[in-house]
């Protein structure tokens, strides 16, 4: 007899007190399939905002987050809950990438980079697979595991910047109600403060005639999203140049993959550690056919480990509900047509904060882990790295082969931290 995918928690109605209901687990239905809508509600804020900052198709990127979900479940053979939303690691390489004029087709140069940093971050999946995790410990420790997610965030600033100036008004009403709906509301509400804010920058915006509406009247409210295909580093060999503001990010997905099933493991069950390897090669897959076809890179989402933690439900049958939901929006033109007509100000407005946010999961990744600051060789590790990032160094060798400081300060950080703390030891002078 086949046993269920799923068994019923309980009586599929209620979670008691000290309980949680395990991947394996799922509540009655109905119950599932509303948990599943909230966890599209929770990934939506921050997954259609890297489209609209990266000129992406917002269609083709939550299609594609929705595939990668599913694709996720499946490799990891239902033991991990998670989301697959769009990565805020690629947005910067993608917008140099888009704004490049070295390469003939600068959205396939920056599909490319997706595509090339999916097939890495899958070998990587697959060496934990074989090896374990205790390698990337070594490689990053906290001190440099901060420092670039912490550079990622703050590299953004001028984005939200420039965005923030195109209509000043409507990014400070978005921007406030960003931040006094994280603090009003409790449970989903409160989770969803990006969502709730774009909502109400948006209705400002509307209000001010800042809101076209012509591209929606006419899209179709069923069609295939818009694919896009890599631009071919052979026919175009500028898109070698850009590959390496890529590459960087392979370290930060490999993080917050990590973080994800470890956080999920404390919460649920020890040996979901296990799947770690195929979270990282479920992740690398799933960004590789995104990127292929058109779509951003995707990463585990931590404002979906939120919802878990409030409902107590874990169950792996909410996220296909989800991705299936995130497919089906994908299919809709109008949806994205929809999406499209959010202007620049109420992404500025959002933006500022939460690539703020961004930049201080790096700090609360020193905090958590105790970073001792007082020792020269994180202080110099997350300095240097830090500067380098929010400066935006840029070097240029060879064909127009560029790092910038996403690039410089993730090498700045990794090669600091081993060299000082090599040299500290072998004279003993930590």
């Amino acid at each position: 007899m086949r046993m269920p995918l799923w068994t019923v928690h309980g009586d599929g109605k209620t979670v008691a007190p000290g309980e949680v209901v395990a991947p394996g687990e799922r509540l009655s239905w109905p119950r599932t399939i509303g948990l599943g809508a909230q966890h599209v509600v929770a990934m939506f804020g921050a997954t259609f905002l890297v489209p609209l900052l990266t000129g992406f198709p917002p269609e083709t990127t939550i299609f594609f987050s929705g595939i990668g979900t599913l694709l996720f479940l499946l490799i990891t053979k239902n033991r991990v809950p998670s989301y697959l939303g769009s990565s805020f690691a690629f947005i910067a390489p993608i917008t140099a990438a888009t704004a490049s004029k070295a390469a003939a087709d600068p959205m396939g140069a920056a599909l490319f980079g997706i595509v090339a940093v999916g097939v890495l971050l899958a070998l990587v999946g697959l060496l934990v697979q074989i090896t374990g995790t205790r390698w990337i410990d070594a490689l990053m420790p906290p001190v440099v595991a901060g420092a670039i997610v912490a550079l990622i965030g703050f590299n953004l600033a001028p984005v939200a910047k420039t965005n923030f100036t195109a209509a000043p008004i409507t990014a400070l009403v978005t921007l406030a109600a960003v931040i006094v709906a994280s603090v009003l509301f409790r449970g989903i509400l409160g989770r969803i403060s990006i969502l709730l804010g774009v909502a109400i920058g948006y209705v400002a915006a509307v209000l001010q005639g800042e809101v076209s509406f012509g591209a929606l009247e006419s899209a179709a409210w069923i069609g295939l999203p818009t694919f896009h295909l890599p631009a071919n580093p052979i026919a175009d060999a500028a898109v070698w140049g850009l590959l390496p503001a890529f590459l960087p990010i392979v370290l930060v997905l490999v993080a917050e993959n990590v973080g994800h099933i470890r956080g999920v493991a404390q919460m649920t069950d020890a040996s979901v550690n296990r799947s770690t390897g195929r979270a990282l090669l479920s992740d690398g897959i799933a960004t590789t056919i995104a990127g292929f076809f058109g779509g951003s890179g995707t990463t585990t989402y931590g404002e979906n480990i939120g919802v878990m933690a409030a409902t107590r439900v874990y169950s792996t049958a909410t996220y296909w509900v989800a991705g299936i939901v995130a497919v089906l929006l994908g299919l809709s033109p109008k949806f994205g047509a929809l999406i499209n007509t959010i202007p620049a100000g109420v992404l500025g407005g959002v933006t500022t904060a939460l690539y703020g946010l961004i930049g201080v999961i790096g700090v609360k990744i020193w905090l958590d882990n105790k970073v001792d600051f007082s020792k020269p060789v994180n202080q110099f590790t997350a300095a240097t790295a830090l500067i380098i990032g929010i400066a935006d160094f840029t070097f240029t060798f060879g064909d127009g082969v560029t790092f910038n400081g996403i690039a410089l300060g993730t090498i700045a950080a990794i090669v600091i931290y081993h060299v000082m703390n090599g040299i500290a030891k072998a004279r003993g002078t930590d």
